[in-house]
């Protein structure tokens, strides 16, 4: 989910150039920064990231400036700086430190910069070329994330392949886990007084009762349905966060298969078997 892309133009005086930034996020979050007084793009970046994406944190920078010849002149807003002064002079008499001159200046609406003095309509004009200009970063952004989802898509379904032959074996070790309750009751019935009233029903009860609870059989059918599931999913992208939340079941049915196991080698399996599912969680964060 991470990119990069970048745009530059010119028109009305002006150059810019436009950076379009993308990190992994469950979300889709789209951040801009640009000139002050460009309020409009702010609308429009965010507008047409949403159109783009569905996950991710976008973060879109504007750096603009006038072209050489076209830099108008600073203006002191005299207005604005006479009621400065007046409140400055009020609090002087107070006894406050007299106002200095860089003080007035710095103060906010005093200095009016060439973009604040623009007229509307140069002004419209001007973000609207821009934010064909962060329209073009957003698509170099798009196609950025799309390759390396290009190269992230064989390693996703190398997990997924990875668990549908866990999932497999664990079929196999399911059957001898049935016989592993047999044996061991078996055994534990020759150790005990055979001739005991009741103890045969009791411990056949006892057995049947401990193999229902250690069947896996269903935990091993629901992972066979999500590792389908899966498979669809990378066949009809953007998917990221419907994986994000398969990872999850995926893990769920793991941690079920693990603490009914009842052989080293179920239990093998399923530690195994989180692994890999806890390799392909973290990838599917890179995931649109």
């Amino acid at each position: 989910m991470t990119g990069f892309g970048r745009a530059e133009g010119a028109g009305h005086g002006w150059t810019w150039s436009v950076e379009a930034r993308s990190v992994n996020g469950r979300n889709l979050e789209v951040r801009f920064r640009g000139p002050n007084g460009f309020d409009a793009l702010d609308r429009a970046a965010k507008t047409a990231g949403q159109t783009r994406f569905a996950r991710g944190q976008i973060t879109v920078g504007i750096h603009a400036k006038r072209v050489e010849g076209g830099e108008a002149t600073v203006t002191i807003n005299a207005a604005v700086l006479a009621r400065y002064l007046t409140l400055a002079n009020e609090l002087a008499e107070d006894g406050a430190t007299p106002p200095s001159a860089d003080g007035l200046l710095a103060l906010r609406g005093v200095i009016e910069t060439p973009e604040e003095i623009e007229d509307p309509e140069t002004r419209a004009a001007l973000e609207a070329v821009m934010a064909r200009t962060v329209e073009a970063a957003l698509d170099a952004l798009k196609g950025s994330r799309h390759a390396e989802g290009a190269q992230l898509a064989p390693l996703l379904l190398d997990f997924i392949s990875r668990i549908e032959a866990l999932v497999a074996s664990a079929e196999g070790e399911a059957q001898a886990q049935v016989e592993a309750i047999r044996d061991r009751f078996s055994r534990r019935m020759s150790e005990l007084a055979p001739d005991a009233p009741g103890l045969e029903d009791r411990i056949f009860l006892e057995a049947a009762a401990l193999a229902a609870k250690a069947d896996v059989r269903e935990e091993l059918d629901r992972l066979t349905a999500h590792v389908g599931a899966a498979r669809q999913l990378m066949a009809s992208p953007p998917a990221g966060r419907k994986l994000d939340f398969l990872s999850q079941e995926f893990m769920r049915e793991a941690n079920t298969l693990c603490s009914k196991s009842a052989t080293t080698a179920l239990t093998g399996i399923g530690l195994e078997l989180k692994a890999v599912i806890e390799q392909l969680r973290e990838q599917v964060q890179n995931v649109e």
